[in-house]
């Protein structure tokens, strides 16, 4: 046990935010969650709303995540280590499963060790500062939602805070020339969920890491075409990507001024 119990503010209720909390209170100490949603899960609570209606397609949404998306690493190593990721008994028993199985994962992992007692819901830290009487300490401001639209906004006292807010909830968005005034369909992969808003259409994605091909193949089941533009591939690369999408096209970035 500690010499003293502290009192620890954890931001985020996704997966780092809950293991930090169980593993504090396994310790000692008093953990107290702030979650600005209203559930547990952090990037994994899948947000189905339709980006392409948004006001602001290219801004930050609940989740990033889409409705095909599936794990990227095997689940035998993704679970905590007294804590299998092992598929339930109506669960997605696939090595590599999609979304709604870590998010049940991640719930019953709350559940397990008793972890929704220390969540405060729809409560969005605004403020972390030094407690001007106490070096020690750390005043942390928040707002909580309540009835209808109404928040209250309040601030406590903590000895320690854990950052847990993970780094996916802000898109970063490349500054491209022309881009406020080109009249298209313009999103982030942050929005996007779906393939049907783009079928029969010719759509440019910009990227070609995990979230841009997997977006890509998604998209080619419905569109006219889809092109990839890869700043990692060779200057005049324009070939069809293999698979079995003949619509899919993979081409290097050009810079402005620069032939296609």
């Amino acid at each position: 046990m500690p010499s003293r119990s502290l009192r620890v503010a954890v931001i985020g209720a996704g997966a780092a935010g809950l293991v930090a909390a169980r593993e504090l209170r396994r310790e000692g100490h008093a953990p107290v969650v702030f979650e600005r949603t209203d559930d547990v899960g952090g990037t994994w609570v899948y947000d189905d709303a339709d980006a392409t209606a948004s006001r602001d397609p290219l801004g930050a949404r609940r989740s990033n995540l889409y409705a095909s998306l599936r794990t990227n690493l095997p689940r035998q190593s993704m679970g905590f280590l007294d804590f299998p990721f092992a598929a339930g008994p109506d669960g997605d028993p696939r090595t590599f499963p999609g979304h709604a199985e870590v998010l049940r994962y991640l719930r019953e992992f709350a559940r397990r060790f008793d972890l929704h007692g220390l969540v405060r819901l729809e409560t969005e830290v605004v403020r972390v500062s030094r407690d001007a009487n106490a070096n020690s300490s750390w005043r942390v401001r928040y707002s909580r939602k309540l009835a209808g639209s109404e928040k209250r906004e309040g601030e406590e006292v903590f000895d320690a805070v854990v950052v847990c807010n993970g780094h996916y909830y802000q898109p970063h968005v490349a500054d491209i020339a022309g881009m406020d005034a080109w009249p298209g369909k313009q999103l982030h992969s942050n929005t996007y969920r779906v393939p049907e808003p783009f079928r029969g259409q010719v759509v440019v994605v910009i990227g070609c890491s995990v979230s841009g091909m997997d977006i890509s193949r998604d998209i080619a089941g419905v569109a006219k075409e889809v092109h990839v533009a890869s700043r990692s591939a060779p200057d005049a690369t324009c070939e069809r990507l293999p698979g079995h999408h003949t619509n899919l096209w993979l081409h290097s970035m050009h810079q402005a001024g620069r032939p296609c």
